[in-house]
């Protein structure tokens, strides 16, 4: 693996897997994040949420170690292309699934002062550079 692509999933590792223990314990944070349209308790989709944010960080993290370490070729290209052709897209739909959430936050922030506003804001079109990061994963 190149080395840009080792740093990025390094980074990815962190953001989902300090995301996901957030969810777990700031879970309130994340539930006003929940649409009231989605079906159950906006808790459940919080931590469901956290627990695939955690699962993620473990396969980019897990894989991406064994496509750097070791020596049978064979392992190697094989976590690659698992980071390349399942685990990066995993990735980029579950960030494309949270997306309405961070509509919703924009939604709810319009009326706030600039700064978190802005914050809120930025993160809609945020989405897209992100998700197509992940999909780099592996290369």
């Amino acid at each position: 693996m190149q080395r840009k692509s080792i740093i990025r999933s390094a980074v990815w590792t962190q953001v989902f897997g300090t995301a996901g223990v957030l969810h777990f314990v700031k879970p309130e944070v994340f539930d006003d994040l929940v649409p009231e349209e989605l079906p159950g308790s906006r808790r459940d989709w919080t931590l469901g949420s956290g627990v695939m944010e955690l699962g993620l960080a473990g396969l980019i993290g897990g894989l991406t170690v064994a496509a750097t370490v070791g020596k049978k070729a064979s392992r190697k290209s094989a976590a690659r292309q698992a980071l390349n052709t399942v685990v990066g897209p995993a990735t980029a739909l579950f960030l494309l699934g949270v997306w309405p959430g961070n509509v919703k936050m924009a939604w709810d922030y319009r009326h706030k002062s600039a700064l978190p506003k802005a914050i809120a804001f930025g993160r809609v079109p945020a989405q897209i550079p992100m998700m197509r990061s992940v999909l780099r994963l592996g290369e």
